[in-house]
């Protein structure tokens, strides 16, 4: 491979490590082509970049992209899934793929901002539910204790007027 062409490959993967919210490190060995271009089509319709990389690139790429603490994660067969939006979805479908198909493909960590993960990260990872559940989780939570405060001030309200309109209903017997 051609220098430039090495070049070129270490600006996409800082441009990918940069912009992504999450990258999963797979061990892809034992694959075969189909699987893996089954793979990489699964991830590619959640909007999921996968790449086979070159350690000594991957390692160039993560030091220019400000971050070195991968750099020890690149060793053996590495690819890397990339989420550029909802952080659960690559550790999910490739979580779903490895169960589904009963594949050698195993997951060697990951990587959440500038955090390092582990493989048993990547694995609660997936178990989380997505951004828009989560949201409405906290948003549901907020919303409980008011409307509880709006039920107890409602009810010596709604007692009373029961009360009167009882009477009324009395009174226009009479």
């Amino acid at each position: 491979m051609s220098r430039e062409k090495k070049a070129e490959i270490v600006c996409q993967l800082e441009e990918a490590v940069t912009n992504c919210n999450v990258g999963v490190l797979t061990d892809y060995r034992g694959l075969s082509a189909s699987e893996l271009t089954d793979l990489r089509r699964k991830l590619r319709e959640s909007g999921v970049e996968y790449r086979v990389v070159k350690n000594t690139l991957a390692r160039f790429a993560a030091e220019r992209a400000g971050k070195a603490y991968l750099t020890g994660s690149f060793e053996g067969p590495v690819a890397i899934a990339f989420g550029y939006s909802d952080i659960t979805e690559p550790a999910r479908i490739l979580l779903d793929y490895i169960r589904s198909s009963k594949s050698t493909l195993s997951i060697k960590g990951g990587f959440l901002g500038d955090r390092l993960l582990t493989p048993d990260d990547v694995t609660t990872l997936s178990k989380l539910p997505q951004r828009e559940v989560l949201l409405s989780q906290v948003l549901a939570g907020m919303q409980s204790p008011i409307a509880s405060l709006l039920s107890c001030l409602n009810s010596p309200l709604r007692g009373f007027m029961t009360i009167v309109q009882a009477r009324i209903k009395q009174l226009e017997e009479e």
